[in-house]
């Protein structure tokens, strides 16, 4: 079994425990003040430890729940319940997102990353070089080019009750520019969904590596484009902050968020700029 193979073996294992668990109920705790975490995340990530522990028991591994271990040239990056907000109130919308890293200079690139949703049974993979998969179907990004005829996908931090960069400014804006946002409370299957074409758009806030990691290789393998808000390169590895297009809409969107960034939420005049010309001009009228 090689290591693509061997990762999504183990990622379809921590889904079939997520289902038992979402099927019989599980237990909540809090880590913060909307900060979750449940005995399926405990249960998925030991079940992907030990996975790993018995298989190449000389990889590192960063781990949502149970931090970092290990010091070699591979490293796992683990979050076995991406979603658990919606997890625990019974939403049908969350991913397992396992990726590998080999160390690279001073730090890490991801080299495998597997995002997989239990309850729709639908596998995202991808391996550096080598493209990315749907179901073993190989998958591309869209081609929409003007951010008016984009889907767009956010998140929100749990710390955006105190946070500088709340995002809801940039929200309101973008859902005005393009087809609509959403915010479906999974970061990795909204990278997935860049990646696969159902998204066009998706930036977001405050990420962890292993929010990230995955989906982020997912993207740039079906050719879009992963950077900071500045359209820098991005690093998954340290988390932070995301913008990932399909490419064709990415200048524009990092645009339309730079602009947002300065206006009040819902300020209409933050996206004038940023719409078709007769709609812009109609607004403009609106505005006086």
């Amino acid at each position: 079994m090689n290591l693509a193979a061997f990762a999504v073996a183990r990622a379809r294992a921590a889904g079939e425990v997520l289902r038992r668990y979402f099927a019989n109920g599980v237990g909540v705790r809090h880590k913060g003040d909307i900060d979750l975490v449940t005995d399926a995340d405990l249960a998925a990530e030991a079940d992907i430890i030990g996975g790993i522990r018995e298989r190449f028991p000389e990889h590192g591994v960063l781990a949502e729940e149970s931090g970092e271990a290990g010091q070699g040239d591979m490293r796992w990056i683990i979050d076995p319940l991406d979603g658990t907000v919606n997890f625990a109130h019974g939403i049908p919308h969350f991913s397992v997102l396992l990726a590998l890293q080999e160390r690279s200079g001073g730090g890490f690139r991801t080299v495998i990353g597997v995002v997989y949703d239990p309850m729709r049974d639908e596998l995202f993979v991808a391996e550096r070089g080598r493209g990315a998969t749907l179901n073993g179907q190989p998958l591309g990004v869209s081609a929409h080019a003007r951010l008016i005829d984009a889907m767009g996908v956010t998140g929100f931090s749990y710390d955006r009750l105190r946070a500088t960069r709340d995002n809801h400014a940039e929200f309101c804006a973008l859902n005005l520019v393009t087809q609509g946002v959403r915010r479906f409370g999974s970061a990795g299957l909204d990278l997935a969904y860049v990646a696969c074409g159902r998204f066009d758009l998706y930036w977001e806030y405050g990420l962890k590596p292993w929010d990230l990691c995955a989906g982020a290789l997912l993207v740039e393998e079906a050719g879009g484009r992963v950077t900071d808000l500045a359209g820098s390169p991005k690093d998954a590895s340290l988390g932070g902050e995301v913008v990932a297009t399909n490419g064709r809409t990415h200048a524009a969107t990092i645009a339309a968020l730079a602009e947002a960034r300065k206006h009040p939420v819902n300020d209409r005049a933050a996206v004038v700029d940023h719409l078709p010309p007769a709609m812009a001009d109609e607004l403009r009228k609106t505005l006086g």
